[in-house]
């Protein structure tokens, strides 16, 4: 389990967090979401170690990670997809794996079989020869999550996957949130598409004002009068 107990973060004088709380387990889909400067990507940032709390603690398993630097909480089965997917344009798809594979596994042949594997995992080992610059936005992300596969993350955080791009790339990308919490990852996730987050989401959060305002599913969170008062309006459907 992923645990969040109690975290505060200010900025200056300006207190961002206050005392958040939260978890993820493997297994489901959880959405952190609120409107901009709630402090989810702080949140997100804390979580991954991009930024330090002021106090409360960050748990893994049992372990405390708080003071733990990025490349650590990765090694220890944590995952970060960004707004943007994390490949390198220039290489071919293959090569996106093999360079980060080179280091974990001496055998070049043995390197080849496992990218191909996980190229096959996400749909896209007919591509391995292609650039990577070219993929469209779902290939691109799929790629990403490949790469990351290599470490066997427990845990993903997607920041902003749905951020700018066409309907059939949300579809496919909320396909492959789906496909990774049924291998057993617990996903946490953080969206302005709230329609598309929610339609995928066990259990949310939603953060106001730097503090959790409403936990539970999204049912309960869309019948709660604050959260459509503060957040959704009164309009709002899934």
């Amino acid at each position: 389990m992923l645990k969040v107990e109690d975290i505060g973060k200010n900025f200056g004088k300006r207190q961002v967090l206050k005392n958040i709380s939260l978890n993820l387990k493997k297994g489901e889909v959880v959405g952190l979401l609120g409107p901009n400067g709630a402090g989810k990507t702080t949140t997100f940032n804390i979580i991954m170690g991009f930024l330090m709390p002021d106090y409360g603690h960050i748990f893994l398993n049992d372990k405390d990670i708080t003071n733990f630097p990025v490349f650590k909480r990765a090694q220890s089965g944590m995952s970060y997809l960004f707004q943007e997917p994390a490949i390198f344009h220039r290489l071919s798809v293959l090569e996106n794996l093999l360079i980060i594979l080179e280091n974990f596994v001496g055998d070049y042949d043995r390197q080849v079989e496992i990218a191909r594997s996980l190229l096959k995992k996400m749909g896209i080992e007919n591509l391995w020869s292609v650039c990577a610059g070219t993929l469209s936005g779902g290939e691109k992300r799929r790629l990403e999550i490949a790469r990351n596969l290599i470490n066997n993350p427990d845990f993903f955080l997607l920041d902003e996957p749905f951020s700018g791009i066409d309907p059939k790339t949300v579809s496919e990308i909320k396909s492959m949130i789906l496909e990774l919490k049924k291998d057993g990852a617990g996903i946490l996730i953080t969206d302005h598409n709230v329609r598309d987050a929610l339609s995928i989401t066990d259990r949310a959060y939603l953060i106001y004002d730097g503090t959790i305002l409403i936990e539970g599913t999204p049912e309960e969170i869309l019948n709660d009068y604050t959260s459509r008062k503060v957040y959704f309006g009164q309009d709002f459907k899934l």
